[in-house]
């Protein structure tokens, strides 16, 4: 995988600036595992948190410019909360689908956070979960969910009703071994992040296999649990490279191209947090003397998402933030 294009070099892109910061409710986010955008830059973060600290899950509703509007959701088991949460979308309507991967189900809201209603059963028969992770919504508003440890996708209605699966276990074409993220591509390709196999799978809408892209290493088009994917409106496929720390850019071919690391610069919640807590300026400066990049880089990134303004967010899990990058609209050539 360490080709490239003939005579292309690059994709360039220049970072915007970042939203977010640590925090367990109100201005900020607790290991966010997804997110969502929604109209006016307006965007609906995941948070899972940690299991001893089950305050931290919810949903945060902020702007692109870090206005704070809401949060909602909390821990349990009853209408409208969280176990596990792995992954949210939006419709057309901007109702939020959330998935679960310990209640097995998924629940739906309003984009003002009122719980609509849930759907979804543990078993491995078709329509049945074990561990739902990502979820991605076609044009035509079929909902496909990554049915992780039954190692599948299966396509729903926004109801509910079954319509379809492929992928099964294993490590060949079209089989999976615990896969995790999903994107829809703008011609309607369907692309996998499958976790454990440390490659991207390419399908068409109906589940035929078309490509395989990566193996298992650190190197150049190399994965370590990647977990999350996208497709921007050039067919560019950008991968959260989990434990290799970076968002790797592919071709549509799936060549590499690019990758970023991270180039993190305090926003302004961020700003605010320090300039009233002098013991945690004193060890911020501490971890940049010592390496002056530790700030920037991304901390196990877990979601990468593309709009149609040629904008690229990267989900930085550890760090509890977006990084914000803008694609240059005309690629270097040799």
């Amino acid at each position: 995988m360490s080709t490239h294009f003939f005579g292309l070099t690059d994709r360039t892109y220049s970072y915007s600036h970042s939203v977010g910061r640590s925090e367990f409710s109100g201005t900020g986010f607790r290991n966010p595992v997804d997110f969502a955008l929604g109209a006016d830059d307006i965007v609906y973060v995941l948070n899972r948190s940690y299991e001893n600290r089950p305050d931290g899950i919810h949903v945060t509703v902020c702007t692109l410019s870090e206005e704070y509007i809401s949060e909602f959701g909390s821990y349990g088991e009853a209408d409208g909360q969280f176990m596990w949460p792995t992954s949210i979308v939006l419709d057309k309507d901007e109702n939020l689908y959330i998935a679960d991967e310990w209640l097995n189900r998924i629940s739906v809201f309003s984009k003002d956070g009122e719980f609509l209603s849930k759907w979804g059963t543990g078993g491995s028969g078709d329509g049945e979960l074990d561990r739902p992770a990502g979820l991605a919504i076609s044009s035509d508003q079929t909902m496909f969910v990554v049915d992780s440890r039954n190692s599948r996708v299966q396509k729903f209605t926004l109801d509910g009703k079954f319509l379809g699966k492929f992928g099964s276990f294993g490590s060949g074409p079209g089989e999976f071994n615990m896969p995790w993220g999903i994107a829809l591509a703008p011609d309607g390709s369907v692309f996998v992040a499958d976790w454990r196999n440390d490659r991207i799978q390419q399908f068409t809408a109906d589940g035929k296999w078309q490509a395989t892209f990566g193996q298992s290493g650190s190197g150049v088009g190399q994965f370590n649990r990647p977990n999350g994917v996208c497709v921007d409106q050039d067919g560019d496929i950008y991968v959260a490279d989990w434990m290799n720390n970076r968002v790797q850019i592919l071709s549509p071919e799936g060549r590499f191209i690019n990758e970023m690391r991270g180039d993190h610069v305090l926003s302004k919640w961020g700003k605010d947090k320090l300039s009233s807590n002098p013991d945690m300026i004193r060890q911020r400066a501490i971890a940049m003397a010592q390496d002056p990049t530790f700030d920037k880089k991304f901390s196990h990134p877990c979601a990468v998402k593309c709009d149609g303004q040629g904008r690229i967010f990267v989900l930085d899990h550890t760090r509890n933030r977006i990084q914000i990058y803008t694609k240059d609209k005309e690629p270097v050539l040799a």
